[in-house]
């Protein structure tokens, strides 16, 4: 079986940019009328989670940061044989030390951005690529009472699954704090140097998908033990074969996640694509599905991604943790009026943001944090 890592092409990557350069504020007065207009779907990529301290894969050039990124394939992970559990022994131990930082990650300004928009309806579906669950964490930290279960899993759609739950090659499922648990009690040393790891502050390079390098520690895989399925033994079944409910390279997202995913495409007026390159077909495909639909689609993102250069796409070429608080904050008193309320300090920056206790607190938090170019 053959499985590649997604790149963006090296065409893209040589070409010079197409985005026209803008300043931050032309690109608020863009963003939010392109948002405040119309019924849009926002699709997120791992740059939206960078000011929260989660490593995205590629740089503002477009290719990865790790030349060496090595992940485990799906057809690798399930493998039942002793192969496949030497697999799973180097991605449990690397996700077991790396889990904790994703865990532990705080919503940025752009999650809260974001939040504070879907709080007003401004965007009624929200697709993201990343597993980290910082989109849900902003929405129930502030307004938790509006954002149960239900309304969570219908308004967010994890198109590449999360690394909160745990399952069972027989389908037995548990939240991912108690697998943790599961694998220190049969880790103790591990555990140690988990802790030390904590104590020290000397956490290993994390990825998106809560995998760290640890080779370069010159770490061994062999002694780390993959607990049985408490579920299966009681049903007097051998299983060491758990997966995290993440889509691995390799393998398919569930019919069911793909048909939402263009639902969510199909029912929008226009499609707003945040933080990607693109790379990943399982999201380039949303964006050809709006081009053939006629949507229009503007794309926030640094540097290189798949969709440079194809027509219809309106590409702004800026992080968005230096836009997405000031672009909900016009959309919220209204375009026109914005760029007179901003700068008159007697005037609240806002209507809804004003009145509203949970939107100003929304728009008034998140972190920024990027991570340090050696961690």
């Amino acid at each position: 079986m053959r499985v590649s890592v997604p790149g963006l092409p090296q065409a893209i990557l040589s070409a010079q940019s197409s985005a026209q350069k803008i300043s931050p504020s032309e690109a608020i007065i863009r963003l939010a009328e392109f948002i405040g207009k119309g019924d849009v779907a926002v699709l997120t990529g791992a740059g939206v989670s960078v000011d929260s301290g989660i490593r995205a894969y590629r740089g503002n050039d477009g290719r990865y940061m790790n030349p060496n990124y090595q992940p485990i394939f799906y057809h690798e992970l399930i493998d039942p044989t002793e192969k496949g559990h030497l697999f799973r022994q180097r991605y449990w131990l690397r996700s077991y030390l790396g889990y904790p930082s994703v865990r532990d990650a705080l919503p940025n300004t752009t999650h809260f951005a974001l939040a504070a928009l879907q709080h007003t309806s401004h965007i009624r579906r929200l697709i993201t690529q990343n597993v980290d669950g910082l989109h849900q964490k902003a929405l129930k930290q502030k307004a938790g009472h509006h954002w149960g279960p239900a309304r969570l899993q219908n308004e967010v759609l994890e198109l590449h699954g999360t690394l909160h739950r745990v399952h069972c090659r027989r389908g037995h499922a548990v939240d991912r704090d108690t697998f943790q648990d599961w694998l220190s009690a049969t880790n103790p040393r591990w555990q140690e140097f988990s802790d030390e790891l904590e104590r020290t502050s000397s956490k290993p390079r994390t990825n998106p998908d809560g995998d760290v390098d640890v080779e370069h520690m010159g770490i061994s895989y062999s002694d780390f033990v993959v607990p049985d399925c408490p579920s299966c033994s009681m049903e007097d079944h051998e299983n060491k074969i758990h997966k995290p409910e993440v889509i691995f390279f390799g393998e398919s997202i569930p019919q069911h996640i793909k048909h939402r995913s263009f639902i969510d495409v199909e029912r929008c007026d226009k499609l707003l694509l945040i933080g990607t390159t693109l790379a990943t077909y399982s999201a380039f495909r949303l964006l050809k599905h709006a081009l053939e639909l006629k949507k229009p689609v503007m794309l926030l993102n640094v540097g290189p991604t798949r969709a440079d250069g194809i027509p219809g796409v309106d590409k702004i070429d800026i992080a968005s943790g230096a836009v997405m608080r000031e672009v909900a904050r016009a959309i919220m008193c209204g375009v026109s009026s914005f760029l007179v309320v901003a700068t008159n300090a007697t005037n609240p920056r806002g209507t809804q943001a004003h009145e509203n206790s949970i939107v100003k607190d929304m728009l008034e938090s998140g972190i920024v944090n990027p991570p340090s170019d050696d961690r």
